[in-house]
């Protein structure tokens, strides 16, 4: 948590009030025993009803006052503890949208989900306690044990007895709950996990219904959770039993001392009330000692996963300024030099020795089989991930060069899986181009074959899309996507898999308007149809991360084996040998 302390320099002021009001309240505190005995020596003993008045509200007056001090203290930790909260949030959010796809892959969505609200809210907590308790709790313990000292010496090593024996206490029922606590955010992870899949596969897992058996799943995660939570629930039960029966047989052993001492006339009656409720103060406050542990403990191990956050940096950095160059129709716009890549863990290459060149305006298919590099490739030219080996040039410039700003301004990208954002059409339209026009948001529409989809809609481009598309059917979501991608007219439009919702027709009819009217945009159509990449002006084919061949679909035919062997197997002869 030492790490994460900086936080706390811009809210100074109040983790100065805070404490020194607390403090205040603390010190009222331990004066109300002291009027209290003065009222039953002197005000009761003498039957002093102006005495027992005068005093009575000066212990309503200091629990008023200590009520007020209490409130500021409140307030400002609220302050902090919140303000803490919202700049770390912040500041996770930031460094995560910095990760690179290794990053990403590394943590997980739901661990990163989790460490961003569940840890951050434990933080918080922490910072509350730190300045609303922290201080006061062994203030009052020394304080209670001075303040007896100033009664009675002697009467007074019952608490210098009593105050190391309930830390003893305390230590060993920590001590042994502490890793638990440690674990416990792991599985919550787990839980955060099944529990998004569930949700964002809930057609998938009633279609095969399999309700039951998530139930189950989830269930075995939670009791693994609700497991840990015992076990430290069992350990904690012994803290407080443990801690009580040694401070009421303190008590017990004050009130018989202390009674011996009255009918000597050493000590009043009164004083022994005081010793009472200083022994009570260390009692209640010794048990907040140990609930801050527990608050700390867990704030250390959620501090210990957001630490690991910050501390991973991105695999690779972008470019340190923007590239300035002229148009030259000479120099390809995408450039492979002997690529190679693999994923983090894995010494087999997904792509291997990887080299070709594509020129402005062309169209390039991709295909191969499952698990080939299609994705990975067209990955790497926006540098989602960074090549392992060998080098890719856009205009000429290794992209390593380019800020991250300006190489993915060039692009328009379609993703497999189509990603839509809560909001209206032409929202998510701009997304690429927020400043883009009407009319610009109306031509990648009309390309992107979606121009019925709006039409459709009562409120057109202002229709409402639901979280994740929801209310769409998966080829109306591809269209759109597609014509997000189109907004602004991108230098390299990259569609991965992106019409495979989409009928033979549409597919067709949005390959001839990508052709026809944006015929300077370098476009990659990653598919699995033969016929989607027919008419590209190269076709790569890979297998098991090779390139098995380069080319027209006519010279690939007598080439290359493995692109014949994908035609045939979705179409005839005919068909594929018709021009």
């Amino acid at each position: 948590m030492i790490k994460l302390a900086h936080y706390l320099k811009h809210y100074k002021k109040q983790v100065i009030i805070g404490p020194f009001f607390k403090l205040l309240e603390a010190i009222f505190e331990l004066i109300v025993p002291l009027v209290m005995a003065s009222i039953i020596d002197i005000g009761i003993k003498n039957s002093d009803v102006p005495y027992i008045i005068r005093m009575g509200g000066i212990m309503i007056l200091l629990g008023f006052m200590g009520l007020i001090f209490a409130l500021i203290c409140q307030y400002n930790a609220s302050i902090a503890s919140q303000g803490v909260g919202t700049m770390l949030r912040a500041d996770l959010f930031e460094h995560i949208n910095a990760f690179t796809y290794k990053e990403l892959d590394k943590f997980g969505t739901n661990s990163l989900i989790t460490r961003i609200t569940n840890d951050v809210n434990q933080l918080q907590l922490a910072v509350a306690m730190l300045i609303r308790l922290v201080i006061r709790a062994p203030f009052l313990v020394i304080g209670s044990i001075i303040m007896a000292m100033m009664l009675d010496l002697k009467l007074s090593l019952i608490f210098i007895i009593v105050a190391p024996l309930v830390s003893v206490i305390l230590y060993c029922v920590m001590s042994r709950s502490i890793p638990y606590y440690k674990v416990r955010q792991a599985k919550v992870d787990k839980i955060s996990l099944i529990t998004r899949e569930n949700l964002e596969g809930a057609r998938v897992i009633r279609a095969f219904s399999k309700q039951e058996q998530e139930m189950k799943r989830f269930e075995e995660a939670n009791q693994d959770v609700t497991d840990i939570v015992i076990r430290v629930g069992k350990l904690s039960a012994i803290l407080n039993p443990a801690t009580f029966t040694v401070l009421n047989g303190a008590i017990i052993a004050i009130i018989w001392f202390g009674g011996k001492q009255v009918d000597l006339g050493f000590l009043a009656q009164g004083q022994i009330i005081a010793f009472v409720n200083y022994m009570t103060q260390i009692s209640l406050a010794l048990v907040v000692v140990a609930n801050l542990v527990v608050i700390f403990t867990k704030a250390s191990a959620s501090a210990a996963r957001i630490n690991e956050i910050f501390d991973t940096l991105p695999s690779f950095e972008e470019g340190k300024s923007e590239i300035i160059h002229s148009f030259d129709s000479t120099t390809p716009k995408v450039s492979f030099h002997d690529v190679c890549f693999s994923y983090t863990g894995s010494d087999v290459y997904s792509l291997n020795n990887i080299t070709f060149d594509v020129y402005t305006g062309q169209t390039i298919g991709i295909i191969g089989g499952t698990g080939s590099g299609k994705s990975t490739l067209v990955n790497l030219i926006a540098r989602f991930y960074d090549t392992t080996k060998g080098d890719i040039q856009i205009d000429g410039v290794s992209i390593k060069e380019y800020t991250f700003e300006q190489l993915r301004g060039k692009f328009g990208i379609v993703p497999q899986k189509s990603v839509l954002f809560k909001g209206t059409i032409a929202e998510n339209l701009r997304f690429r181009k927020e400043n883009a026009t009407d009319t610009e948001l109306e031509k990648a529409v009309e390309i992107a074959q979606a121009l019925e989809i709006i039409r459709n809609k009562p409120d057109q481009f202002d229709s409402i899309i639901e979280q994740g598309g929801k209310n769409l059917s998966g080829g109306q979501k591809q269209r759109i996507a597609i014509a997000r991608a189109l907004v602004g007219n991108p230098e390299i439009l990259i569609l991965d898999d992106s019409s495979s919702a989409l009928d033979y027709a549409t597919d067709a009819a949005l390959r001839k308007a990508i052709k026809e009217q944006i015929k300077d945009t370098t476009v990659f159509i990653v598919s699995q149809r033969a016929n989607s990449i027919k008419y590209a002006d190269k076709i790569i084919v890979l297998d098991d991360g090779q390139m098995v061949g380069i080319g027209t679909h006519d010279d690939l035919l007598e080439t290359c084996e493995t692109y014949k062997e994908i035609c045939l197997s979705q179409q005839s002869s005919e068909e594929v040998n018709r021009k």
